[in-house]
């Protein structure tokens, strides 16, 4: 599965139909909405207008609780399990709790893991988290163990918007190998071999954004890709 991500603060709803159109011929399966910024506007416009034109999933990916919209499908309830700071672990999603059951919205309970991506990400600024190193595989490893032994059903590996590299491969395999619930992975993939790469490695969602920002067109590329 791929998703395409998008922030409310970068993606204008009124600019949203020069490409969506074209959405059901690249292999994107599912679309995120959500960004780090605490301040960011409102994404049900973005939303609301994104239904008018695709009939995909539209997941949040929220960074504060002032993001959540019942009009998407779906929430990715996320908890920052390497943060230093309780707000991302807990807090913020004590304060988002009653405002998701009044939404009804469906719920996916999401271990977020973030990885250094060589350079400071707007999720890392935000959240005051020290990312896992590279190689910290082990620790990445037990995150995702304890992760999922708490009931969580998803693991998302991320090296956050903008990162210069992405997740390591031998991190993803190493995750995916001994967790059984499915993993998602985004951050840092600008290539076609990345991708490929962080599929084979065992990622089942992988989740791309800056790329799409610069090249639109670069989901057409990965159209024979997918259909091999």
């Amino acid at each position: 599965m791929l998703a395409l991500l998008l922030d409310p603060d970068k993606t204008a709803p009124e600019d949203i139909s020069v490409w969506t159109t074209q959405l059901h011929s690249t292999p994107v399966t599912h679309i995120l909405v959500g960004g780090s910024q605490t301040d960011t506007r409102h994404p049900e416009e973005l939303v609301v207008a994104l239904k008018k034109m695709t009939d995909l999933p539209i997941i949040l990916f929220p960074g504060h609780p002032q993001q959540i919209t019942a009009k998407a499908d779906g929430l990715l309830f996320l908890s920052l399990l390497n943060s230093q700071n309780p707000d991302y672990l807990i807090g913020l999603q004590t304060q988002a709790a009653p405002l998701v059951k009044a939404s009804g919205i469906e719920v996916l309970s999401t271990g977020y893991i973030l990885v250094d991506g060589k350079s400071e990400t707007t999720v890392q600024q935000v959240t005051q988290t020290k990312p896992l190193l590279q190689h910290q595989f082990d620790k990445a490893t037990h995150l995702a163990l304890a992760a999922e032994y708490l009931g969580m059903q998803l693991i998302y590996l991320e090296a956050g918007s903008g990162a210069l590299k992405p997740v390591p491969t031998q991190m993803i395999q190493e995750v995916k190998n001994q967790i059984s619930i499915p993993l998602i992975v985004g951050g840092g993939m600008r290539s076609m071999e990345q991708i490929m790469e962080a599929y084979k490695a065992g990622a089942d969602l992988i989740v791309i954004g800056t790329i799409f920002e610069k090249k639109p067109e670069f989901l057409k590329t990965l159209n024979h890709v997918f259909h091999e």
